[in-house]
């Protein structure tokens, strides 16, 4: 992969902040001397009923067994020890709600909610090593409905709110839930939006393997109701506020996690117990340099996606966090609403994804600077390369040149970050993740499998096994081989399809899908540096480059742009000069090679409702091809705007 852009920028954090900070440089020869023996101590910081004796076994290639002979019950480590420790009047979730209603749960409150929970899925009739389905809005009770499973040994699958009832139905019966627990609505832009229906239709059929469907009431939105269906708090709240957990093998289910596949069937990822919790807390205690008296987290996520489950549940609760949940969307009712919150709650560490950042620089400065935000130290990223220019704006913005960023990658797959700078350690440079943290190896290698030296991209692959890997795909241990494991197969490597390159001083940068990579006139380049550069104008909020078919050059590129607020020229010819200067600029930054065939302003770029773009779509635009079904992007319509307005986009 050509390596066209090059980044000198470098951020060391404040000699304060090293000081104090949670991991230190040691760390990474600790970890690289013993790679075991470090995540033995790492996995001591949980609470375990049976301690373990041994730390891997990987006898069984690829399938990894860690921690295996001890036990342990997740729900304690997140919830109990904390009461039992003292901490029971520490808030353990400042709720906010989309209308403005909000909640405090300390962890004594949180241990009596789960502990009723458990007892309510109990008399349910469930049993460890069930699995439950869960589609709820981000309200406590999807956190609690986790952690009871997790308490009782039952696998949950978390299905994001935004899914169809068909998306619900193919999942519920992947998984054969017994049980789904969803709400009667959610609100989204400040309107009540229904949830159970879908879950009604998801359920319909004969085969269908649910018992029963619990319903939290959050909108009043009226319901249909048949005989599987119990009100959230008819069920739990007559429950006993005592529970006795039971500590389960180190391998135990602990959840299923659907992602997109290929071939259009959902992977089923399925994590354990012990490793996945253990590297979870890890990560966000070392990452995040968390300090459980006196911060306040918040990370934006939902709990459909892994980063909700690894990032607001799991590594947070373990480390005895205090953190902000929100429900609703960022520009409800306002667009400074989540400047809104920090200022509110003093929020100190703040965990988004680059979309979201993109879409507060389109906004515009002005929107943040109304709002105390002095209390961030932290700032991290998630969910796809961030571009330098986004990076900066974050840091200058939001951070106020004094909070390190810590750009982390990790995926579904992996459970936690694997790669991300160290905040008290790292001299960043923005837009790169820099390096895997230690205990983890990773390294990027060419299409033999052989590692690349500095200044060379290629593919991204893990070399040695680390806790919280997934440990199949649910159902298809096959496809589990076949998706990861075969490209690879030689070397033992694992694969999840990221290119990546190192810089000349072997800063590590993720250059996004290797299906990304466009072949123009025999160069290999990334559709994230071509973005990069656009983002870097200042016109630019965001920006999103496919390769389309050209007869020419293999591929030409086709690059769909979104205009700052402050930013003029998207009509006419003051349209027409702007992209001819966004062309030039693009050669300027990376060279003639990536010059856009095509420059399109459009209004908004089409995204999942998780907040990453759908290249596929934008590909298939750009070569007059059906588009297909569109139902699952934010805004359906965005589709039609871009499709209509393509043939109005410069090229010479």
């Amino acid at each position: 992969m050509d390596n066209l852009s090059a980044e000198h920028r470098t951020f060391p954090p404040s000699e304060a902040f090293a000081a104090a900070a949670n991991v230190r440089a040691e760390g990474y020869d600790r970890a690289a001397a013993d790679p075991e023996a470090f995540w033995a101590e790492q996995a001591r910081r949980l609470t375990w009923a049976t301690p373990f004796s041994t730390v891997l076994d990987w006898s069984d290639a690829p399938h990894a067994r860690w921690f295996a002979d001890g036990t342990l019950n997740v729900a304690v480590n997140c919830v109990d020890r904390h009461v039992e420790s003292g901490h029971g009047d520490q808030v353990a979730i400042h709720w906010e709600g989309e209308p403005g209603d909000s909640r405090d749960l300390t962890y004594a409150d949180l241990l009596r909610e789960v502990s009723k929970a458990a007892n309510a899925l109990t008399s349910l009739g469930l049993q460890a090593g069930d699995r439950v389905a869960i589609y709820l809005p981000m309200i406590p009770e999807a956190i609690v409905s986790m952690l009871a499973c997790a308490r009782l040994g039952l696998a949950h699958s978390v299905i994001f709110g935004g899914f169809s009832a068909e998306a619900l139905r193919t999942r519920i019966a992947d998984a054969s839930a017994r049980v789904v627990i969803t709400s009667d609505g959610q609100y989204r832009r400040g309107t009540p939006a229904p949830l159970k229906a879908a879950v009604d239709e998801a359920v319909a059929a004969a085969d269908s393997p649910v018992e029963h469907v619990v319903v939290v009431r959050r909108t009043g939105t009226e319901v249909a109701w048949s005989d599987k269906d119990v009100w959230w708090h008819e069920l739990v709240d007559q429950q006993s506020e005592q529970h006795t957990p039971e500590a389960f093998p180190a391998e135990q289910p602990l959840f299923i996690l659907y992602t997109s596949g290929t071939t259009g069937k959902p992977k089923g990822i399925l994590h354990t117990s012990g490793g996945y919790l253990t590297q979870a807390s890890w990560t966000h205690h070392a990452v995040f340099d968390h300090k459980p008296d006196t911060d306040v987290y918040w990370c934006t996520a939902d709990i459909g996606w892994v980063t909700g489950h690894s990032y607001i549940v799991y590594g947070p609760l373990a480390n005895r966090v205090t953190q902000v949940v929100y429900e609703g969307t960022p520009n409800t009712p306002h667009e400074g609403r989540h400047w809104e919150i920090i200022d509110k709650y003093g929020v100190t560490i703040y965990y988004t994804a680059p979309t979201l950042i993109r879409t507060f620089m389109k906004w515009g400065a002005d929107i943040p600077a109304k709002y105390d935000l002095s209390s961030l130290r932290v700032l991290g990223s998630v969910g796809e390369p961030i571009n330098p220019e986004a990076w900066m704006w974050y840091r200058e913005v939001i951070g106020k040149n004094h909070c390190p960023i810590v750009d982390t990658w990790w995926q579904t797959e992996t459970g936690a970050i694997m790669i991300a700078p160290l905040p008290g350690v790292t001299a960043a440079k923005p837009g790169s993740a820099m390096r895997p943290l230690p205990g983890i190896s990773a390294t990027i290698v060419n299409d033999d499998g052989v590692p690349v030296g500095h200044g060379q991209g290629g593919y991204l692959v893990v070399d040695q096994p680390w806790p919280s890997m997934l440990r199949t795909i649910w159902g298809d241990d096959e496809r589990f081989r076949d998706t990861y494991w075969a490209r690879f197969a030689a070397q033992g490597y694992y694969f999840a399809g990221d290119g990546a390159k190192y810089d000349d001083d072997g800063a590590l940068w993720l250059l996004g899908r290797v299906d990304d990579v466009m072949n123009v006139s025999g160069h290999r380049i990334s559709t994230t540096e071509v973005e990069s550069a656009l983002v870097s104008h200042p016109a630019v909020a965001e920006a999103a480059v496919v390769g389309a078919s050209d007869p020419m050059t293999g591929q030409g590129i086709v690059a769909f742009v979104i205009l700052r607020a402050s930013a003029t020229g998207g009509d006419g010819a003051d349209g027409e000069a702007l992209i001819k200067e966004l062309r030039g600029h693009v050669a300027k930054e990376i060279g003639p090679i990536a010059r856009p065939r095509q420059i399109m302003v459009v209004p908004e770029l089409p995204k999942t409702r998780s907040g990453k773009i759908m290249r596929r779509l934008l590909r298939d635009v750009a070569e007059n091809r059906d588009l297909g079904d569109v139902t699952t992007l934010q805004d359906s319509s965005v589709m039609n705007l871009i499709s209509s307005g393509l043939s109005a986009g410069s090229a010479d």
